[in-house]
């Protein structure tokens, strides 16, 4: 990591994405704008961008979506106002999905920079981001409310649905989403297949899913389940 020199007055920035040749053109604009300063070299990594943020409280962070095997954006997004409020992160997209926009909104960002913006537009957003304004256009604003307001309301019914399972069904769960089968799961609590069916079922219509997949997918979707 290159020294942080803080100089007094500029907007300080960190950028995570993993298309180098992009990083490479953003660092060489930042470094041609007296008001902006490069928190150090572009990183690649989110999860190195959260550890970074975490330590250095930068007043800009601008963060690609999505990484390689690596956790999303959006997550890192996430973590990054989690462990350091005051940093602004703004979203770097290729295309408007409104379903990564509304979780872009959700974990905290202050707004979406498209890739295909001009030089001058993208120092304007930096700037204004720093400055704490939201960049989003209007009428996708207009479009997102509403929709965060639906996940908010579909997070809220999913979370009543997992209060819903013991603590043997979420272990149960938990080992479905191993990808153990049911004489698995039963050597694995110490209880007979068919106990660990039944489980199995029960999970199954407290969730309102269909097969085990399904509720695999459920609970990660829902936080109640990581892999």
């Amino acid at each position: 990591m290159d020294e942080v020199k803080g100089l007094p007055g500029r907007v300080r920035i960190l950028i995570c994405d993993d298309h180098r040749i992009l990083t490479d053109t953003l660092r060489a604009v930042v470094q041609e704008d007296p008001g902006l300063e490069l928190l150090g070299r572009p990183v690649h990594s989110p999860d190195e961008a959260v550890q970074l943020a975490a330590h250095f409280h930068p007043d800009v962070v601008l963060m690609d979506v999505e990484f390689k095997g690596q956790m999303s954006g959006i997550e890192a997004t996430r973590q990054i106002k989690s462990q350091a409020p005051d940093t602004h992160v703004v979203v770097m997209t290729a295309h408007e999905d409104e379903h990564l926009l509304v979780e872009a909104v959700e974990a905290g960002a202050s707004g979406f920079l498209r890739k295909t913006e001009g030089v001058d537009e993208f120092l304007a957003a930096v700037k204004a981001a720093a400055g704490g304004e939201m960049l989003i256009d209007p009428g996708v604003l207009a479009r997102l409310l509403p929709l965060v307001a639906k996940e908010r309301e579909a997070r809220r019914d999913a979370q009543a649905l997992l209060e819903l399972l013991t603590d043997r069904e979420r272990e149960v769960l938990d080992l479905l989403a191993e990808g153990l089968r049911n004489d698995d799961i039963g050597s694995r609590l110490f209880i007979s297949p068919q106990t660990a069916q039944t489980h199995v079922r029960n999970i199954l219509g407290k969730l309102g899913v269909h097969s085990k997949l399904e509720a695999v997918a459920f609970a990660v979707r829902n936080g109640a389940v990581r892999v």
